[in-house]
């Protein structure tokens, strides 16, 4: 499998040479499985991006799996090409809300007039939300599993395996209140093992010390998580917009001399980065 990340910021898109390097839109990331349609986690700003390399024809076929519906994950959808011709179609599986509305409706009272020229229901290609729980699913010979994972609101992280090979994706999560590192069961279910982990990286530690509810982690949380999760390749994402060139190659240097003593390849998701994920070795 192949993995490549479009956008890789949390909260929200940001621009400036000081970011050049690493990008400034929010999350997305594909997945390419040879014979299938491609997978797409979340669609922020970087779907744009994505959506400039797909058919423009109609023939347009992919499946997106969304963590939550915050604006920084989904922003990306009425600014997506493809779905401006017929006969393209999108499957889109979010997790389902508290407040008892389905994925849809969210979707179609935010895309529309007065937030957006047209309304969701006007574009040429095919949109099919699913309301989706704790569960699993089977797209094509992928098995992808879903579980819910803390942070604010209804959010799930997500576990892709096919031939042998497994990607977590955990953009968003919730690190103890306290600093501590401790994880849930359904989310350590999701990344134990994994070939490739995906992780909210977006807080230093003094930064947590003031925004510890605001549903986020540390790069150190992340990087325990992947040591204590056994997992072969880490890549923090999820970066604070604030947080400029430099300073993510700061921590990147701390976070791969820790990973490396865990026995765990730690790299940083940057936009246009391509990662090819190999089927499993024994550890």
């Amino acid at each position: 499998m192949r993995v490549t990340f479009h956008g890789v910021r949390g909260s929200t898109p940001c621009h400036g040479d000081e970011i050049r390097r690493y990008g400034g839109n929010t999350s997305c990331v594909s997945v390419d499985v040879p014979g299938h349609d491609p997978v797409l986690f979340d669609l922020g700003t970087g779907l744009r991006y994505f959506g400039r390399t797909q058919p423009q024809d109609g023939t347009f076929r992919a499946t997106a799996l969304l963590t939550h519906l915050h604006w920084d994950h989904t922003q990306g959808l009425p600014f997506f090409t493809p779905l401006l011709h017929a006969g393209a179609e999108l499957d889109v599986y979010a997790p389902a809300q508290e407040d008892g509305r389905s994925v849809a409706e969210v979707f179609e009272s935010t895309i529309r007039p007065p937030l957006f020229p047209i309304a969701l229901s006007q574009f040429p290609g095919t949109i099919r939300f699913h309301d989706l729980a704790d569960g699993e699913l089977h797209v094509g010979g992928m098995r992808i599993l879903a579980r819910p994972v803390p942070h604010v609101g209804a959010t799930l992280g997500y576990r892709l395996e096919w031939g042998g090979a497994s990607i977590a994706y955990v953009s968003d999560h919730q690190q103890p209140y306290d600093g501590g590192f401790r994880v849930s069961d359904p989310a350590l279910e999701l990344v134990e093992g994994a070939d490739l982990l995906i992780h909210d990286s977006q807080y230093t530690a003094a930064e947590f010390a003031v925004k510890f509810d605001w549903g986020h982690c540390t790069v150190d949380y992340a990087v325990w998580l992947a040591t204590h999760a056994r997992v072969r390749r880490l890549a923090l994402f999820h970066h604070d917009p604030t947080r400029d060139d430099a300073a993510i190659d700061a921590l990147a240097e701390c976070a791969t001399r820790a990973g490396r003593l865990g026995g765990v390849d730690v790299v940083v998701a940057r936009e246009g980065l391509s990662l090819d994920v190999p089927a499993s070795r024994h550890r």
